[in-house]
Parts: structure tokens; sequence; C-alpha cells
């Protein structure tokens, strides 16, 4: 069973910042425990997780190079101006095949 897991923002949850900021360290410290983990997709304000700057670069770093995928909308890195430490960018159509093709997505 594959899973994609999509971020959506440059947190976890809905309301104290801060609060979402610690929960999606946590989340990616733990997330190698997810049956069948293929790839993090990243857009909207989730693409800031990548920045070089970002508190959680550590985290995807470990993930990216126990082979997990890391892929940001390019639009997104675009608009945010961030050069992603960690991954490659990714259209459209590539994030909607990838999501189309696993079995499970979720989105945080």
């Amino acid at each position: 069973m594959t899973t994609v897991v999509v971020l959506n923002r440059d947190g976890m949850g809905a309301g104290d910042a801060a609060l979402g900021r610690r929960l999606v360290k946590t989340f990616l410290q733990k997330a190698r425990a997810l049956r069948g983990l293929e790839a993090l997709v990243l857009y909207n304000r989730g693409v800031l997780l990548l920045a070089p700057d970002s508190p959680v670069l550590g985290e995807l770093s470990i993930l990216h190079e126990e082979g997990i995928r890391i892929v940001p909308c390019g639009t997104c890195l675009a608009h945010f101006e961030v050069e992603p430490a960690v991954g490659r960018a990714q259209g459209m159509d590539d994030i909607v095949k990838l999501m189309g093709d696993a079995d499970k997505v979720i989105t945080l």
C-alpha cells in the first residue's frame, strides 16, 4: 500500500501557529512509521517548510535520505520565492498523478 502525505501549510492543524509548527515537527519525526510512505507533497504555505532556514529541514532531509520523495509545487515555490533545500519542484500534473496513483492520501 502506497501512502502520500500532503502538507498544505507550514504547521499542523488550525489555531495557534506556534503549536502547529511544533506538531508538524513531531509528525515528521514519526512519519517513518506510516506504512508505505512514498512521498510528501507540499503546496501553498507547505513549501515554506523546505526553505533553508526551516525548523523542520532536518526531519525532511532524513526522510528524503531514507527514500521518501519530497515533492514541492513549483508554482508555490515561485510564489513564496523559496528555493527548496530538499526535494525537487514538480508541476501540478505530476502532483495529481502521484496522488492519484497512491492507495492512500493523507492531508494534514
